[in-house]
């Protein structure tokens, strides 16, 4: 609502919350009115209904007619306004959507209720381009901090003789969110009724809209001081309208900017009539705009509860006090009879009376022109600062009991409530639109509504033509036409199956919450406790989706006419593995994922020489092949990892295959193989074909690059280990599956000694905190139109590790499937690449924020790529140069082409050198799945296709008969699909271009931040209308929405954020051979390495293969003279026949033969229980969840 400027978005947004909430509220309403006048009735004083209850806190006979008066005065003022805006309005959507002389249609002003036009200034902004009155920036340039905010209100008062903020409220009040526990963040004063105890709690940042919250809130503590000798009872504003009347009294001085520039917040005043008009229109559009508003809400209440509205009328009359008072229509017909759109509004349901916030409007500006006088102030009242009045010692009054007097006492004489300081105040903007408004209509014919068309917005026009029947009202059993016909050619049992939905929805998002919880709860403490409570939760969710999808299969669901519900039933009734009716199957593909999981988790590479000096994975290894140079020590970290993890994998891998294909089988949609299930996500006939053409779009850019490193390589390590024309040996690309080169840019840098983009020294020179690096992104967001992150992402995420608890650190976002709770789960360190990650993850959440409307199986990318492509699309962003200098991390830019080199060269390293890894690692599993790839052949056709599409190769002989060197990346043994970060590595080039050019960058592609192109605002637009649509519609659909107009994925984008770098390489690598010749392997000295020569001669026996109880060597020489000493620091098997290693012994694993590893174990500990448990749990909830979500 505040952001969009697509009349038909605004409608649906408008009118989906009105469906979503309001009919719901309607009869439930009607009967809370009867008994809350019912209660009142037997109160003391017998009111007559609850609306005289209410009005009996201002002590007046005629409240209601002062208030009329009130309005009447004000009228020509809003008409004014209402007509300059409407003006406007029309400019913006044309005379066919906006007529000239009729009320406006209610979603086009900026706000969900129309109380408040601020959020479309950009659109009725008198004269752009004048200096801007937000003084953040300057807060932060000048380092100001909380406590110099708070100081500086309490100055204010102090200044104005006011009670100085007592020592208790700085000692106990919250000024600052605190790091180690949960609260709410909402500002507000408290009043202790110790007469001496008085805070404020607050989560402060530095701005500007803090800084004058700061002063609001002080006014309520002031308030709070100063009647503090009155009996309890008195202890209150004089009447309900005072005490907000106060807070905003104040904030209408702080506000100005000659008071801003006194405190040092602005250095120059522009003292203009434009910037005057400017600075009316913006406070006009806040505070004029709401008068009708807030008189209104409680008119039509005290019609409800006194019986003059009924039950029947309720929605009928809300509507003409909306158009008579504010000039306001619904954008589409309403549906009286079944819609409640006041029950839209929080203070209806909750109850909370209204016309206090009238009363206050009035209020704060009878106060501030009573003060304003009283301070010596001369010249307009809008530029008056109380505090900077030459009297202003004498312009604070305590305030006392009954309200007439209060009034009396701050006024210097008045006794009752006058607009007339309002119109004052906003005299200067009355004359300018008189002036513009010359020609225009003030007022409005109550009897226009806008134009209409039904079946464009998803209506149902009735047979004999008579009416429009909105979407909720068609099929629905309730005859809204004339004719009945809305009800008659109703598709199969539609309205029980949405009904269904619905119902399930409910259940989902309770069952789902608990889920995530469990899961959550154990990432972030990591005890055996939480472990079983998160296994429990995972088998609940297996149960809830089987039996709703039984539920599901009695519905003719497939020859539905809606396509949206038939998307629906389709997502639900899709299980995967889930499917399985063999307990014992499904019981064994469990295990079998828990063993994977649990010697993928557990798998440590043992040195040769001392067997118990052990490395794990993270960090050791990866440790190992990121920073060593030393080419054996990196061929021993990639071999012993695949040594200690591959060959134990292999068996159970491939009856896992059996047991999922046998799986999904037996879904409703009866599988092919796991494959086919996995690729019926992406809703492609040719989706092989598409990626195998995308892969073919890439392979010169990838090639160049390949050979470019490969040169620098040779001059790394040697002519004799990296040949001029063969393929890399895997394990010197700074990354143990090679799907990485950037941990190796130091051997390829292009130009040594330019300045680094790594941002991260100066960070923490500067004193960068974990909070600022996640507002900064919260920023980013905001800044292109996305919406804010809420508090309860703030209260609820960890963002640092704990210091009293294990937990699992890797970066994740997290949807907690309630429509509200979001958060990241970080152990944040102050660095560049935890600040790009931090824009990835918040991407994540900014698409859960965007689809939360949707039923839950929509709450999803449009695709299984979409989501990691809207996170790596942000950091594309995030990386340049010139957003990181606009955040302040880069002092200049240097804008050369030596540097940009350099910067697509460390991009490339990342992106590029990914593609291949990222395309084959699914096209060898689903091989796998369809059984053209055999367990005889799983190694052998992996370095196939390594070989073939990334152009590396072992650096030692594989045994393809043992090793199984897939099983070594987690995705494998963790089942999870990998073909999406393809898709989403191609998906992020192809929106990055498509918003850099809608945001209006020009200018190389690489450089490109979409945050800071002049039509930024734009480009969020589009974003925000992909996320919006979740997976609710084929994915063509969201392409098309963010590109405008592709529906398909094309590497075109990639190639072109990339042209510097190709052009450079093609120089670079004149003379280089590019491809490789897949039949070269590295020279390899068996004794040399740790090998075992047979005793023949005939071959090269790995270290893994010595001593196992398998004869490798032909005269099986591998296997003989083996004795205890062969195995220093490990276990040998009680037959003799094997050594093993530590990591070994006792993990759950059979590795003897006579299993004598696993036997006289010691009971295993709560930690490696847990640990277990948690990876057997994150396997199968990703498997449920990928099953019922996709």
């Amino acid at each position: 609502m505040a952001s969009s400027r697509d009349y038909d978005r605004l409608r649906f947004c408008w009118e989906g919350w009105r469906d979503a909430v309001g009919r719901q509220l309607k009869d439930k309403y009607s009967r809370f009115v009867e008994l809350s006048n019912d209660a009142v009735s037997q109160d003391a004083q017998n009111w007559s209904d609850t609306g005289a209850y209410w009005r009996s806190w201002y002590d007046i006979p005629d409240f209601q007619e002062q208030l009329e008066n009130l309005y009447n005065q004000l009228k020509p003022l809003y008409n004014n306004l209402h007509a300059y805006v409407r003006k406007k309005l029309r400019e913006q959507y044309g005379q066919d959507k906006i007529s000239a002389t009729g009320p406006i249609p209610a979603h086009v002003l900026g706000n969900m209720w129309s109380q408040s036009f601020i959020n479309i200034y950009d659109l009725v902004e008198p004269y752009p381009n004048k200096t801007s009155l937000d003084v953040t920036p300057k807060m932060k340039a000048d380092g100001w901090t909380v406590d110099r905010m708070f100081r500086t209100s309490d100055d204010f008062f102090e200044d104005m003789g006011q009670i100085e903020m007592p020592q208790n409220f700085w000692d106990n009040s919250m000024f600052v969110k605190p790091a180690d526990r949960d609260v709410v963040c909402h500002a507000s004063a408290w009043d202790f009724y110790n007469a001496y105890d008085v805070r404020i709690k607050m989560c402060t940042n530095i701005n500007m809209i803090d800084l004058v919250t700061i002063h609001h809130e002080m006014g309520h503590i002031e308030y709070f001081l100063q009647y503090k000798h009155h009996p309890v009872p008195f202890r209150g504003g004089a009447n309900p309208g005072f005490h907000e009347a106060v807070g905003d009294l104040l904030a209408l001085s702080v506000s100005t900017p000659k008071h801003l520039q006194s405190i040092g917040l602005l250095d120059t005043v522009e003292d203009d009539n434009e910037s005057d008009i400017n600075f009316l229109m913006s406070m006009a559009l806040d505070k004029v705009s709401f008068l009708p508003f807030g008189y209104l809400m409680d008119q039509w209440r005290w019609g409800v509860f006194n019986g003059s509205i009924t039950p029947e009328t309720y929605n009928q009359e809300w509507w003409k006090l909306r158009t008579r008072y504010q000039g306001i229509v619904p954008p589409v017909p309403r549906n009286h009879a079944k819609d409640f759109d006041p029950g839209c509004k929080f203070h209806i349901p909750a109850n909370v009376p209204y016309i206090r916030y009238f009363v206050s409007f009035i209020l704060q500006f009878q106060f501030h022109k009573a003060l304003c006088d009283t301070s010596g102030h001369t010249g307009p009242l809008h530029k008056c600062d109380i505090s900077a009045g030459p009297n202003k010692a004498a312009a604070g009054e305590q305030l006392a009991q009954e309200w007439p007097e209060a009034m009396e006492a701050i006024t210097g004489g008045q006794r009752v409530m006058s607009a007339q300081p309002l119109v004052d105040y906003f005299q200067p903007l009355i004359t300018w639109l008189e002036q513009q408004n010359q020609g225009e209509t003030l007022g409005w014919d109550e009897s226009w509504t806008p134009p209409y068309d039904c079946e464009a917005t998803d209506g149902f026009t009735c047979a004999d033509g008579s009416k429009c029947i909105r979407p909720g009202d068609r099929c629905d059993g309730v005859n809204d036409c004339t004719d009945n016909s809305d009800e008659r050619d109703c598709p199969n049992n539609e309205q029980e199956a949405w009904d269904f939905i619905w119902d399930y929805n409910a259940k989902a998002e309770k069952v789902y919450y608990d889920t995530v919880v469990a899961y959550w709860n154990f990432n972030t403490n990591l005890t055996q406790e939480n472990a079983q409570k998160q296994v429990a939760a995972s088998l609940a969710v297996a149960q809830f989706g089987k039996e709703v999808a039984q539920n599901a299969s009695k519905f003719d669901w497939q020859n539905f006419n809606n396509a949206t519900l038939k998307r629906l039933f389709h997502s639900i009734s899709s299980l995967g593995t889930a499917a399985q009716q063999d307990q014992a199957k499904l019981e064994e593909l469990n295990n079998i994922m828990s063993e994977m999981d649990n010697i993928y988790s557990t798998g440590k590479a043992c040195e040769y020489d001392d067997p118990s000096n052990c490395m794990a994975l993270n960090p050791d290894l990866y440790s190992c092949l990121a920073s060593s140079r030393d080419y054996d020590r990196l061929r021993f970290c990639w071999e012993g990892w695949r040594d200690a993890v591959g060959r134990q994998l292999k068996d159970k891998y491939s009856r896992f295959v059996e047991l999922s294909n046998d799986a999904v089988s037996q879904d409703a949609q009866n599988w092919a193989d796991t494959g086919a299930y996995w690729r019926s996500w992406y809703d492609i006939a040719d989706f092989q074909e598409q990626l195998e053409n995308l892969y073919n779009q890439l392979k010169p850019l990838y090639n160049n690059l390949h050979a470019y490193v490969r040169k620098k390589l040779r001059e790394q390590y040697g002519q004799d280990k990296i040949s001029a024309t063969g393929p890399i040996p895997a394990h010197v690309l700074g990354n143990m599956w090679s799907q990485s080169w950037i941990n190796i840019y130091d051997l390829v840098e292009p130009y040594p000694g330019k300045t680094s983009l790594d941002v991260t020294p100066k960070m923490k020179a500067d004193g960068w905190t974990v909070d600022r690096m996640f507002r900064t992104s919260d920023d980013f967001f905001k800044d292109m139109g996305q919406i804010e992150m809420p508090q309860n992402f703030w209260d609820n995420s960890m963002f640092v590790k704990p210091a009293d608890r294990n937990v699992v650190c890797h970066a994740s976002a997290w949807d907690f499937y309630n429509a509200h709770d979001v958060r990241i789960k970080m152990c944040t360190n102050i660095n560049m690449i935890d600040l790009v990650t931090i824009h990835h993850e918040m991407g994540h959440i900014e698409y859960f924020l965007q689809y939360k409307h949707h039923p839950v199986p929509f709450r999803g990318g449009a695709n299984p790529g979409f989501h990691e492509a809207v996170g790596d699309l942000l950091a594309l962003s995030v990386s340049t140069p010139r957003h990181l200098q606009s955040i302040g991390l880069l002092d200049t830019v240097e804008d050369d082409n030596e540097s940009d080199i350099n910067f697509l060269m460390s991009m490339a390293l990342d992106k590029v050198s990914f593609l291949p890894f990222g395309y084959l690692m699914d096209q060898w599993r689903w091989a796998v799945f369809n059984g053209s790839v055999t367990p005889e052949t799983y190694n052998q056709e992996w370095w196939k296709l390594r070989t073939r599409y990334q152009g590396i190769v072992p650096p030692v002989p594989r045994n393809h008969a043992k090793d199984f060197d897939p099983g070594c990346k987690f995705h494998i043994p963790g089942n999870t699909p990998y073909i999406r970060y393809f898709v989403s590595f191609i998906l992020q080039f192809q929106f990055h271009k498509a918003l850099c050019d809608t945001s209006g960058h020009t200018g190389p592609l690489h450089k490109c931040d979409i945050s800071a192109g002049p039509n930024k605002t734009a480009a969020g637009e589009k974003l925000a209308r992909m996320l919006q649509m979740g997976s609710s519609q084929e994915w063509p659909e969201a392409m098309e929405a963010i590109t405008g107009g592709q529906r398909v994925m094309s590497a075109q984008p990639l190639v072109d954020y990339f042209q510097p770098l190709i052009t450079w390489l093609e120089q670079q690598n004149q003379g280089e051979t590019l491809g490789w010749d897949e039949s070269w392997t590295p020279l390899y000295d068996c004794e040399g390495t740790d090998g075992f020569t047979c005793a023949d001669g005939s071959k090269c026996i790995r270290p893994g293969d010595r001593c196992d109880g398998v004869n490798d060597c032909d005269d099986n020489s591998d296997e003989q003279n083996c004795s205890v000493d062969d195995c220093a620091g490990g276990f040998t098997c009680a037959d003799g026949s094997k050594c093993i290693r530590p990591g070994d012994r006792c993990d759950g694993v059979n590795d003897c033969v006579d299993n004598s590893d696993e036997q006289n174990c010691p009971a295993a500990s709560a930690q490696s229980v847990a640990v277990s448990m948690a990876t057997t749990f994150i396997s199968t909830v990703v498997c449920i969840l990928l099953a019922i979500l996709n």
